[in-house]
């Protein structure tokens, strides 16, 4: 039994904790909310199947609506930036085969690849949370705002949680 199970399933169980007990209860100044959930979706396999891909990133984003009362609002965005996970890793990869279970991490991709990587799939994310909850164009300036200082904040939070899990192991069984 392949033991990149068992590590997934913790690390989601424990981005979803944080997200819930933690940062979902973070505004800072009415526009700033942290998410760290979607770090579950950009640590996925570059391999990832594409339907596996969707189906995870609906169950880690329904996890955080169950918890935040928010009806599908996470589970909409979380789905949108899978959908837009290989186009991104296509766009801004010099070279598109990657290793079996390689995960996009500081130490395989390095730091300024996943800094882009970061900012535009959680930038994505949020644009797409943030515009699912307010659903009206006429606030589309604070959306942008609230998308790009949300977006910053969140980065910061995902890279140094990367950061903290420290490198990936090398052994399979």
């Amino acid at each position: 039994m392949d033991l990149n199970i068992f590590k997934h399933t913790g690390r989601f169980l424990i981005l979803i904790a944080i997200q819930v007990v933690i940062l979902n209860h973070i505004y800072f100044g009415g526009y700033i909310t942290p998410h760290i959930y979607p770090l579950f979706i950009l640590l996925l396999p570059f391999d990832v199947k594409g339907w596996v891909l969707l189906v995870v990133a609906f169950f880690s984003g329904l996890a955080v609506d169950m918890f935040s009362d928010s009806m599908g609002m996470h589970a909409a965005a979380s789905v949108f930036m899978a959908f837009m996970r290989p186009t991104v890793i296509r766009l801004i990869s010099i070279k598109t085969d990657f290793d079996q279970g390689e995960e996009p991490r500081i130490e395989n991709k390095g730091l300024g690849w996943i800094l882009l990587y970061t900012f535009i799939l959680v930038f994505l994310h949020h644009m797409a949370l943030f515009i699912i909850e307010v659903f009206r164009l006429d606030e589309l300036p604070q959306v942008l705002l609230r998308t790009l200082l949300s977006t910053g904040f969140s980065l910061v939070i995902i890279i140094v949680a990367q950061l903290l899990m420290g490198k990936q192991s090398k052994s399979r069984i």
